[in-house]
């Protein structure tokens, strides 16, 4: 059995749930200082740890999936657990710095709200495009004929293949860059990819072209030759807005011309702090948008 799948299998035994916040609202817990004294503290606060505080039918798994670090005589865990609906999801710690860092936080719980309220009753295939923690595809699983969890990053990958084992769900997950190397014709593609101009370049986070708006529509793209007849793609992104403009509406209305398409602002305003930064200069705000096309 995969370590972090035994570890959560573990921590649900226990009880463990956890809702993971904002970084910005994450930052000013930890800030607090207050030490770790419970297993939410160490699994969803990513907080420091004294040797003793976890028993050994933690600590053993945490190892064993390499995700123990030791730092100035205490422990930490490189992996978070999140909750989601049913589902128990193993991801990054928090701060989530590195390159290949795999986030989940409440743009994951807005993206399940959307697909879940979207999605038929009844599915053929699902692929999860840009699938990271896996997230969407399992949420679908039980209504599905098959699941594709697809991801450039293998570190999302490697969190993708223990969340399938931990809740029990079956699904392909591959590498694949958008739907390169999908071996079905599906039915439904979901995707929540990232969309920001990100300085770093982080896989999570950078969703290039203009003003992290590149993989957006290439998902759509890409999504228009892949999906079966009458199939149907769920986007959960979103737009830097100028002068009261989406600019990635003025790039996606011309690929759906004629198409069955609707396209909603979901949440006007997110991530305010990086209109401080150069690349956002002429920016008013970053809008949450949900797409929606029936091929």
């Amino acid at each position: 059995m995969d370590p972090l799948a035994e570890l959560g299998r573990r921590l649900r035994a226990r009880g463990y749930s956890f809702v993971t916040p904002t970084p910005a609202t994450h930052r000013r817990l930890v800030e607090r200082g207050d030490p770790a004294r419970t297993l939410r503290d160490v699994f969803g606060w990513s907080k420091p740890f004294e040797p003793g505080l976890l028993p050994e039918e933690l600590l053993g798994p945490l190892e064993a999936a390499g995700a123990l670090e030791r730092e100035r005589g205490r422990l930490k865990s490189r992996v978070r657990f999140s909750s989601l609906g049913p589902l128990l999801l193993a991801h990054s710690a928090w701060p989530t710095t590195a390159a290949d860092s795999v986030f989940f936080g409440p743009d994951t719980y807005r993206f399940a709200s959307f697909i879940l309220a979207r999605a038929p009753g009844r599915i053929g295939t699902v692929a999860d495009v840009g699938c990271g923690t896996g997230a969407g595809g399992l949420l679908l699983a039980p209504r599905a004929k098959a699941v594709e969890l697809l991801d450039v990053n293998e570190a999302a990958l490697r969190f993708a293949r223990a969340n399938c084992e931990l809740n029990g769900l079956n699904a392909r997950v591959a590498r694949s860059d958008v739907l390169e190397e999908a071996e079905n014709t599906p039915d439904l593609i979901v995707a929540n990819p990232p969309y920001l101009a990100d300085d770093l370049g982080r896989t999570y986070r950078d969703g290039g072209g203009e003003l992290g708006t590149g993989l957006s529509v290439r998902i759509v793209e890409d999504s228009l030759r892949r999906l079966r007849p009458s199939g149907l793609l769920l986007l959960y992104t979103a737009s830097p807005v100028i002068d009261g403009e989406h600019v990635l509406w003025r790039k996606l209305a011309p690929l759906l011309g004629g198409i069955d398409a609707e396209y909603l602002e979901l949440d006007p305003d997110v991530f305010g702090e990086e209109l401080e930064r150069r690349a956002y200069g002429r920016v008013e705000r970053i809008a949450v948008v949900g797409l929606a096309v029936k091929r």
